[in-house]
């Protein structure tokens, strides 16, 4: 009997993104479902009944929520012959915690950059500029997070490159230019097919993100 592999979720998600890149990584062939958050499908709502949210992996009738825990599963249910997560407990709660630090720390810091306006908005492109030091300081020399393998850690953090163009815009800073090995470390990874399928345009992102902060201006 055929596995069944659903993925319900939003082409702009970076959560979502994570989910796509990993099961691409492991060649788990998937069915992905774009939801309207506007008016959620009853299937979404079902699976999800907690949070309503997405990304949402149903595995035979199944669901996992929460992006990491989702990329977690993924990797202990197809990742035997090439894990994202190390073998070493010690590099295994580092890699978790730059994956956390992401969405404590990245996520927050720069969608307070997308929303917010004024004093606010300063106060949130210097935080944002921080964020992304302590990641160029954790990369440092190495090819990757967790070392010279493309792993847990990167398909954790990389969606989050498919909003440089947007923070370009907003921010007034290149990214790029400032953080060079988190430049280089982003360029390594796009070079791979799981990411370069799972990640949209960035100016396609920019304009979305630019036609939100808008309807939010205007309410």
């Amino acid at each position: 009997m055929a596995e069944e592999v659903i993925l319900l979720d939003v082409w702009a998600s970076s959560f979502g993104m994570r989910a796509r890149i990993a099961l691409r990584e492991m060649g788990v062939e998937f069915d992905l479902r774009e939801e309207d958050l506007s008016n959620k499908s009853p299937l979404l709502l079902k699976m999800n009944p907690v949070h309503k949210k997405i990304p949402v992996l149903i595995h035979n009738g199944k669901p996992v929520c929460e992006s990491l825990l989702i990329v977690q599963y993924i990797d202990e249910t197809w990742g035997h012959e090439s894990p994202l997560l190390p073998s070493n407990p010690y590099e295994r709660a580092r890699v978790r915690f730059s994956a956390d630090y992401a969405d404590k720390k990245i996520y927050p810091a720069v969608r307070a950059v997308f929303l917010s306006m004024g004093e606010d908005q300063e106060a949130a492109k210097k935080e944002n500029i921080e964020c992304w030091k302590v990641l160029e300081g954790e990369l440092g020399d190495k090819a990757y997070f967790g070392g010279e393998r493309f792993g847990y850690a990167d398909v954790s953090l990389i969606p989050f490159y498919s909003w440089f163009c947007a923070l370009e815009t907003l921010a007034d800073s290149n990214i790029v230019e400032e953080f060079p090995k988190m430049a280089s470390w982003a360029k390594r990874c796009m070079q791979r097919e799981s990411v370069a399928k799972s990640l949209p345009d960035q100016h396609k992102l920019r304009d979305y993100i630019m036609e939100h902060r808008k309807k939010l201006q205007a309410q």
